[in-house]
């Protein structure tokens, strides 16, 4: 399957990419999507016969869970409605705790690394299974950047991606980015780990940009591509042909003459490496004899871990520390950011105080639903607080949350009521009973 050049498709810029020349394909992503319409812009890309592939984030197909069957249902739905030749995901986990540990559920808003371990590799092995058995086409799965290393892994990226074709026949998305970021992050590799890839699994590539900042290199799709990631995609194309190539860009997007620009470099470096040497054969590592519980010790892990960067637990033993600090608050900001986008009035009823009193409420309340939520909860948070000080934004505050909140049970709405105070709050939070909920 040949795809060609393509661009993630994104909203902001849906018109840009329609004008766009020599774009061959698009990607999307797939939780932004319905199952049963797509926005203007993307069904006249496919009314083109421009192809269009989506793209998941919320699987977490490397967490100790199962995947949820709701989900993977909904991945398959908008793959039918699209009529991609493939759905993509990534070896991640993005929640913890639940049944498994006996403890409450948490979400990371984020794609977290999976630790190189058979133990780790097991668990996804099995729900990659799960998730190709209900998915209507293939599976390829994205390798992630990442800031922290996981102590006490036994396999290098190459050889649990290599392993992991093995097993299930799994395709792979390779980002080159993400390759680059885990060398300026993590001390690897990146060619040792194109030279341990099964690159004949290889379904596209990723090219990113990031930025680097006090020796971290953060992974934001909201710079320009660098010239570090474009070696890694000179190198990779060194050793083959990949069937498709996409730019990625999520913020902070530039004039349509600068994304040409970037697919421009793309081409040009594809067009300019070496030819690709015949396939080597590669040793697979070998692995000790299997134990039982894998789930059971990987969930422990963890819950662990996302409780240290969301709910203020003790770093896990083995952890850099400072890098841990340094993945929370990246969790904490992005997170104030989603919220700022899937509900913008709150920015705009609590203007400059909006970042600082999200990221103080986010620092004692992990998030342990989705985004809507989560804007509900904050809301709820600061009218509790007899927050903010100013009458009529708290007035607005209060009409926003009343307007948007499910029924409450008494005990919590009782709470509202004795800390709002004012005739008007109190009118506004007694509405709740007849109010809706929209997230």
């Amino acid at each position: 399957m040949g795809l060609g050049i393509g661009i993630g498709w994104r909203p902001e810029i849906a018109d840009a990419v329609e004008e766009l020349p020599g774009i061959d394909w698009v990607e999307a992503v797939a939780e932004n999507l319905c199952d049963d319409h797509l926005p203007g812009p993307l069904a006249r890309l496919r009314e083109r016969g421009v192809t269009v592939v989506p793209h998941g984030v919320s699987l977490g197909l490397g967490g100790a869970g199962r995947p949820d069957p709701g989900r993977l249902a909904a991945l398959a739905a908008r793959a039918t409605l699209l009529g991609a030749p493939l759905v993509t995901e990534h070896i991640a986990f993005v929640r913890a705790g639940g049944p498994l540990t006996a403890s409450p559920g948490l979400e990371a808003g984020h794609l977290l690394p999976v630790p190189r371990t058979w133990d780790a590799l097991d668990v996804l092995c099995e729900n990659v299974r799960i998730a190709q058995d209900a998915l209507p086409v293939p599976l390829a799965l994205e390798n992630i950047a990442a800031l922290v290393s996981w102590p006490g892994e036994e396999l290098t990226e190459g050889q649990f991606l290599a392993e992991l074709v093995e097993r299930t026949g799994v395709r792979l998305l390779i980002d080159v980015a993400n390759l680059h970021t885990n060398h300026v992050n993590r001390g690897e590799d990146p060619v040792a780990a194109l030279d341990e890839l099964p690159v004949e699994a290889i379904a596209y590539v990723h090219v990113a940009g990031g930025i680097e900042k006090d020796g971290v290199w953060h992974d934001t799709h909201a710079h320009p591509v660098t010239r570090p990631v474009l070696d890694v995609l000179a190198e990779l194309r060194s050793r083959t042909d990949p069937p498709g190539v996409l730019l990625e860009r999520d913020d902070d997007f530039p004039p349509a003459g600068e994304l040409a620009g970037e697919l421009a470099a793309i081409r040009t470096t594809l067009a300019t490496a070496p030819p690709a040497p015949p396939p080597v054969p590669r040793a697979r590592a070998p692995r000790p004899a299997p134990a039982g519980g894998a789930r059971d010790r990987v969930a422990v892990a963890q819950t662990a871990l996302l409780s240290a960067l969301v709910a203020g637990a003790p770093a896990p033993e083995g952890f850099d520390r400072r890098r841990l600090g340094v993945q929370s608050r990246a969790l904490a900001a992005k997170r104030a950011d989603v919220v700022a986008k899937v509900a913008p009035e709150l920015p705009e009823i609590l203007g400059e105080g909006y970042r600082p009193a999200f990221l103080a409420y986010a620092g004692s309340r992990p998030q342990t639903g989705g985004y809507r939520r989560d804007a509900l909860d904050f809301a709820e948070h600061l009218l509790i607080a007899g927050a903010p000080a100013d009458g009529a934004a708290r007035d607005m505050l209060t009409a926003w949350w009343r307007d948007r909140a499910s029924p409450r049970p008494p005990r919590r709405a009782a709470r509202l009521l004795r800390a709002a105070g004012g005739t008007r709050v109190v009118r506004a939070a007694r509405g709740v009973l007849g109010g809706r909920w929209a997230g």
